[in-house]
């Protein structure tokens, strides 16, 4: 591995994995202009152990991310092993993730995601297999601070506990969904109880907000999700300590978003580009109608000249 993941700083930032938008194109954008550390978007480990096309291909990854973890979603010890065995020989991949925080109903159901938290013992069992058969550098786990309650400092002990490397706490219960105020006195909580690196997650939004959220949590990176789709130079901004930024690297960065979208998805790529133009374009003079038009034309040429100067003017 190039780039071992870097905590010493306190300044790491992170790309969230956020389930059909944090694909490899967008994913190789931001890291080049300014993330340090990129997850693939929730995989379902029953999936990956069926050998679904579909799950392979949404776990490669560009030449620039490096260090690059795999987030997997299971809730069960022996799918757990058999899909850390396929990912041990996949070259590239830095480390496994356990996702313990997603509230979506189909996952918690299945006793995955943030189910898992009400269950903290199969929690620590499946970590610890994870930990036990990966041959990646790092077994990291994303959190929400509890299913219904807060229980931040059990969950990060458990974490601890079970020999993950670093953790990413949201500052949410599963019950609180994305609707509930963030918690950042909880990720303080989880920080404090443990040794190991801890990463803040939740409506980290602005560039005020990274600063902000550093300060209550001391934790040692940032991760946003959300707040970067529309709006991916976030992270050019927060890296160079930006008030705001300009309208050419806006530019520069949809566009290169919109040719790595044609190189990985050579058929569809223009038009699975839209729902990303309608969100880039919203708070631009003019949006409705560049919206309007991107919509009836369907030649990848013709799309990336009305980008250019929509974005540069």
């Amino acid at each position: 591995m190039k780039d071992p993941i870097d905590f010493s700083k306190k300044d790491l930032l992170a790309l969230a994995p956020l389930a059909g938008y944090t694909d490899l194109p967008f994913r190789s954008v931001v890291k080049k202009f300014g993330v340090d550390l990129t997850y693939s978007e929730m995989i379902s480990a029953n999936a990956l152990i069926h050998h679904s096309k579909k799950t392979f291909k949404m776990i490669e990854k560009s030449p620039l991310e490096s260090p690059y973890i795999v987030q997997i979603a299971t809730g069960d010890t022996e799918v757990a092993k058999r899909a850390v065995l396929i990912l041990n020989e996949v070259e590239g991949i830095d480390g496994i993730d356990l996702n313990c925080g997603c509230p979506v109903p189909k996952v918690v159901s299945q006793n995955s995601g943030s189910s898992l938290l009400k269950d903290l013992d199969q929690a620590a069992r499946v970590i610890e297999t994870i930990k036990k058969y990966s041959n990646k550098k790092y077994t990291s786990v994303k959190t929400r601070v509890g299913f219904d309650e807060k229980i931040p400092e059990k969950i990060a002990n458990t974490i601890d506990s079970a020999c993950a490397d670093f953790m990413s706490v949201h500052g949410r219960t599963r019950a609180g969904k994305y609707k509930a105020p963030v918690d950042y006195e909880s990720i303080k909580i989880a920080k404090e109880s443990v040794k190991i690196p801890v990463i803040a997650n939740g409506d980290i939004t602005t560039y005020q907000k990274v600063k902000e959220v550093r300060e209550i949590t001391g934790c040692d990176g940032v991760m946003i999700g959300r707040a970067a789709v529309g709006n991916p130079w976030i992270f050019y901004q927060i890296k160079n300590d930006l008030e705001n930024v300009g309208k050419e690297k806006i530019a520069q960065i949809v566009l290169e978003h919109y040719d790595a979208m044609l190189e990985f998805y050579p058929i569809k790529g223009a038009a699975i580009f839209r729902k990303h133009l309608h969100l880039y374009s919203k708070n631009f003079p003019n949006a409705s109608q560049f919206r309007d038009m991107i919509n009836r034309v369907e030649d990848p040429d013709v799309i990336r000249e009305m980008i250019f100067k929509f974005f540069s003017k």
